[in-house]
């Protein structure tokens, strides 16, 4: 049985890796500072070693006491922490950082490993914590995992786009289950063809487990559903496994400003088509799950949470309002 470390591990894209690593057959640690509940804390296979990932002392005390051969990096957020990462860690077996789609400075439709440019990384932005400038840090740690395998380290990195599924604590789906499991009206922003392709979670966890194993030093891999919805479709989807009917309602930004708001008031919209190719990634041997099972779990989790994701999106009287100036067109 290998021995892995998870750097997070208990709240969303962490919690569905040591799953993973579990059903593999690996001994599993979490590494984290214990602020979030550890839904493993009962689990023989799996450790928890309380430390801050920013405490390079702490991260090479837990690399000593565990040995780990496989590392598995949820949280490194700043540039920095991936370079101190991928220094105490060059003589494992693998190094995987999680990164994201937002790491690419252009919109290619599709958006590929090595071919799509990267956003550039000012210090004053590598410092930063603000939403605006993470893509440019993590753009700028997949930068350092390029350099640390030049090193010999065994780093990769794994660019999810937006993630979903069980236990997502950002709620951005939520928001669009829970209109379609209230109301029979749903207002869609612009003609609902918008296309920001998402990825499920499990797939993610299965991405990182798969590069740790199969991947090369020093590559990136794209990770996103093979079928990419549309924002339509996804609600369509929604309400099919809610087992509901719901009515779409297209509003452009002139209707929409009737009651304050714009396309970009609602979770999920993007106005430029977000693809990446994940073909890179299907030649280790990795699948997709497919949409309809995705979404189905999906749903299944939402209706035994309490999440409604009703703080990312409008007010439900907000949409009202246009969808009465809709009404009178």
């Amino acid at each position: 049985m290998q021995s892995a470390l998870v750097v997070g591990g208990t709240r969303f894209i962490g919690r569905h890796t040591v799953a993973e690593l579990l059903e593999h057959d690996y001994r599993v640690t979490v590494f984290n500072r214990g602020e979030h509940a550890n839904p493993f804390s009962d689990h023989p296979d799996v450790h928890h070693y309380e430390g801050d990932r920013a405490n390079d002392r702490e991260l090479l005390a837990a690399k000593r006491e565990v040995e780990p051969a496989v590392v598995i990096d949820c949280v490194a957020y700043q540039p920095r922490d991936v370079r101190k990462a991928t220094e105490i860690f060059a003589d494992v077996e693998a190094y995987v950082y999680v990164s994201s789609g937002a790491s690419y400075a252009v919109d290619d439709v599709p958006k590929r490993e090595g071919v799509t440019p990267l956003r550039e990384c000012s210090a004053d932005q590598a410092a930063d914590d603000s939403p605006e400038t993470y893509g440019n840090r993590k753009a700028e740690g997949d930068r350092m995992v390029f350099r640390a395998a030049e090193r010999g380290a065994p780093a990769m990195a794994v660019r999810p786009t937006v993630v979903y599924g069980p236990h997502d604590y950002s709620e951005r789906l939520d928001y669009w289950l829970h209109r379609v499991n209230e109301y029979d009206e749903v207002v869609v922003p612009g003609d609902g063809t918008n296309l920001w392709q998402r990825v499920y979670v499990e797939d993610v966890a299965s991405a990182l487990r798969v590069v740790a194993e199969e991947g090369t030093p020093g590559e990136a891999y794209n990770v996103g559903d093979r079928n990419a919805l549309t924002l339509e479709d996804t609600v369509e989807l929604a309400a099919d496994c809610l087992d509901t009917e719901v009515d779409i309602v297209h509003a452009s930004d002139r209707e929409l400003s009737t009651a304050g708001l714009s396309l970009g008031s609602f979770p999920l919209y993007r106005p430029a088509p977000h693809l990446l190719d994940t073909h890179k990634l299907e030649a280790l041997g990795w699948e997709s799950t497919p949409v309809e099972e995705a979404m189905a779990r999906t749903v299944s989790d939402h209706r035994d949470a309490d999440r409604t994701g009703e703080s990312e999106g409008p007010e439900r009287a907000a949409e009202e309002t246009v969808i009465g100036v809709l009404e009178t067109i």
